[in-house]
């Protein structure tokens, strides 16, 4: 069976959809290495069986003079899962702006632009049969329109928590993640 038999599958995680779904449903998220194992689950999860063309996850580098320990975390973590076969960490920018308490308040900027550009010019060249998008947010559905009218198929996976009713609306196919974490969770435990 020639590479081309098999359905060619990419999957793109918004990364801080992710982070903070996660921790919006089960408490937790920390850059740490029990999450890579995670990551190495996830994308055989979402894979299914089919030809794995590559994993983009796109992220933010944390703020180094506001934490340096954790912006260390954070570093380590990118280093760790860019070690995992087909994985590509995309890096965007980091926005600090300052809460009406005087507080630092930090956003990820230009993610989902980037999400957009690779998922599009992907299916143009094509580079896969089906886009795997991992979030919630509800921006990303001109995307897939344009993505499926270019033939290629789109899968939502989402947490309850944060999923669109409009983004689930124009994929082929959505599921929760709810209870893959938790089956990834009890078996940790």
């Amino acid at each position: 069976m020639g590479m081309r038999d098999r359905e060619r599958v990419a999957v793109f995680i918004d990364g801080s959809n992710f982070y903070h779904s996660l921790k919006d449903t089960f408490g937790f998220f920390h850059e740490g290495t029990e999450n890579v194992e995670l990551f190495r689950k996830l994308i055989e999860f979402l894979r299914n069986g089919r030809l794995l063309v590559g994993v983009y996850y796109y992220n933010a580098p944390l703020d180094r003079s506001y934490d340096k320990k954790l912006y260390s975390r954070q570093q380590s973590f990118f280093d760790r899962i860019r070690q995992i076969p087909g994985f590509r960490v995309v890096l965007c920018d980091m926005r600090k702006t300052f809460g009406k308490d005087g507080m630092p308040e930090y956003r990820v900027k230009g993610d989902d632009i980037q999400v957009t550009t690779d998922m599009l010019s992907m299916a143009y060249e094509d580079a896969y049969d089906t886009a795997v998008l991992v979030s919630g947010d509800g921006d990303f559905r001109p995307v897939i329109l344009k993505v499926r009218k270019l033939g290629k198929a789109v899968e939502n996976a989402y947490f309850h928590v944060s999923g669109s009713s409009l983004l689930r609306s124009v994929c082929d196919r959505s599921f929760a993640l709810d209870g893959f974490m938790r089956g990834f969770l009890d078996r940790k435990n």
